[in-house]
């Protein structure tokens, strides 16, 4: 479970061929004892909670760095370590 950025206390991870559990593209993002799974597609939570404000500084990332998001993915999904994207 590589971590790709970290930000205001935020770890955003992509986990390696992680396609069978949510099929869409996502991330891993998790702040103190809240953990989440979010679509790069539109920032929306798969699974789990995490803070309003934590939330949307994650959402502004997503938005931010999609194009690098969806490039990780498709390494990621492949079995190989996905490249470390800049913070907020």
């Amino acid at each position: 479970m590589p971590i790709i950025s970290m930000f205001y206390g935020i770890i955003i991870r992509m986990y390696l061929i992680d396609n069978t559990h949510h099929n869409l593209p996502h991330i891993h993002a998790k702040y103190s004892e809240f953990e989440a799974s979010i679509t790069i597609e539109d920032g929306e939570i798969l699974a789990g909670k995490l803070p309003r404000k934590q939330l949307r500084l994650v959402q502004a990332w997503i938005e931010l760095h999609r194009d690098e998001l969806i490039a990780d993915w498709e390494i990621s999904i492949s079995g190989e370590n996905p490249y470390k994207i800049n913070p907020l």
